[in-house]
């Protein structure tokens, strides 16, 4: 009985982006299983990672080129031969190592295997040599600004034109631009089982080249690390991945040993390991999520890290809990939001649906109003989203003092930054890091 073909990287592709569109699927988890149940080796997982970002990274702007070429209405065609034709145009306008002639038959191939239309693959083959006939392609322009830069950075215009209307033209257009950067991967080292230089001696053991982070003490940048699991380093809990604005944010709090902490909204819990080890496990966490499953991505990272100060607790963060009232010295509401930070690292986030985005005020405030009966006099409060839209971050801070006297905004200091007044946004484009919003309140004593 012949062994079953490992999955290629366009076919790993192919089905994470088809994915994306039909079943709503995040592209980060979907790519994961793909990669997994498909034995691709380091090599065509790299490949078919770079493959799926890219087209999603460049979609709208893939598009407005095939459309120049394709004789049919791209959203009359079949979804899987409108994704053959998007990887191929990504190949040929962005990836110079792959010959362009392979990236053409590769497409055809797809097509021709997974698509029902018998003639779909001459039909791809059709454009996409009209495409590499055409030579240099033109840049996209549009009726305006704000279309010419939705679709030469591939954002949805309702985006681009928040955007400008907080940074204006040229602000926002290296926002986007930096929207389609590849993020470096940062590793926050767990100061209570290594130094960072034990921990650069230990990845590089394992084959793994570090750098320091430019601004951020304890926080290295990983250079192809590939799985980490595979790590000893990573088993042995030496590090554990953070962007460093994400670890800023706890920063803000100044937590200290033997404090008593509530993270309100802690999965995958990140903030509650970078919590433990400012107070140097010595102390209390309780960290919450209201997902059954994730209470067992928190205990794994609890363990794996040996943080034992980390209680996970099945609860939402919008839901009141009368014995945690006034009983708690710090408590961070890292609350769900629109995501608009994280492009850089979840590229389809663009093109969910803006409605739904609409309600998200009304829950963070809700989980705001609520988190703050649990801090002590004298306690703080912290606040922070992982989106750039103002609603969702100042808008809310302010929403909820001007309901509540019993808070004051509370400047901070952050390595590299300096003091701040009390908030705090962190901008792709400028400080190199996700887009991040931070807040620090402090309840009268």
């Amino acid at each position: 009985m012949s062994e079953k073909r490992p999955m290629s990287a366009r076919e790993a592709a192919l089905f994470t982006l088809a994915a994306c569109e039909r079943q709503g699927a995040w592209s980060d988890g979907f790519l994961k299983k793909a990669l997994r149940e498909g034995g691709l080796d380091r090599r065509e997982a790299a490949l078919a990672t770079r493959l799926c970002f890219g087209v999603l990274q460049n979609r709208m702007l893939l598009d407005w080129h095939l459309a120049r070429f394709c004789k049919i209405r791209l959203d009359r065609l079949e979804l899987n031969v409108l994704c053959a034709l998007r990887i191929a145009a990504y190949q040929l306008l962005f990836l110079d190592k792959i010959p362009a002639g392979a990236a053409v038959n590769e497409a055809v191939e797809l097509t021709r295997k997974y698509c029902r239309n018998p003639r779909a693959a001459g039909m791809v083959n059709g454009v996409l040599r009209a495409m590499l006939r055409a030579g240099d392609l033109p840049e996209p322009t549009g009726a305006d600004r704000a279309e010419t830069l939705s679709l030469r950075y591939s954002h949805p215009r309702w985006l681009t034109e928040e955007f400008i209307a907080r940074l204006g033209e040229d602000g926002a257009e290296r926002l986007l631009s930096a929207d389609n950067d590849q993020p470096p991967i940062a590793a926050q080292v767990n100061t209570t089982r290594a130094t960072p230089a034990e921990a650069v001696s230990a990845l590089s053991a394992g084959g793994v080249e570090t750098e320091p982070h430019p601004w951020l003490p304890g926080c290295l940048i990983l250079k192809n690390p590939g799985d980490l699991e595979r790590l000893s380093s990573y088993r042995e809990g030496l590090f554990y991945i953070q962007d460093p604005a994400a670890r800023l944010a706890v920063t803000a709090a100044g937590l200290r040993p033997g404090m008593r902490v509530l993270d309100a909204c802690a999965a995958p819990g990140g903030k509650s390991f970078a919590a433990a080890i400012d107070m140097e496990d010595r102390g209390e966490i309780i960290s919450c999520d209201i997902h059954s499953h994730k209470i067992g991505l928190l205990e794994a990272g609890r363990d794996r890290l040996g943080l034992s100060i980390i209680t996970p607790a099945l609860q939402s963060a919008a839901e009141f809990r009368p014995e945690w009232e006034g009983a708690f010295d710090a408590v961070i509401t890292d609350v769900p939001c629109s995501g608009l930070g994280v492009i850089r690292k979840k590229p389809d986030i663009r093109y969910k649906d803006p409605k739904p985005m609409e309600r998200l005020p009304a829950l963070q405030q809700a989980i705001l109003d609520n988190c703050a009966r649990y801090v002590k006099p004298g306690g703080t409060l912290l606040y922070s989203t992982c989106t750039l839209l103002e609603r969702e971050n100042q808008g809310v801070v302010d929403g909820f003092l001007a309901g509540c006297s019993d808070f004051l905004l509370e400047p901070f200091t952050l390595p590299a930054f300096g003091r701040q007044p009390g908030m705090m946004t962190f901008w792709p484009h400028i400080h190199h890091t996700d887009g991040f919003f931070v807040a620090k309140l402090r309840k009268r004593g």
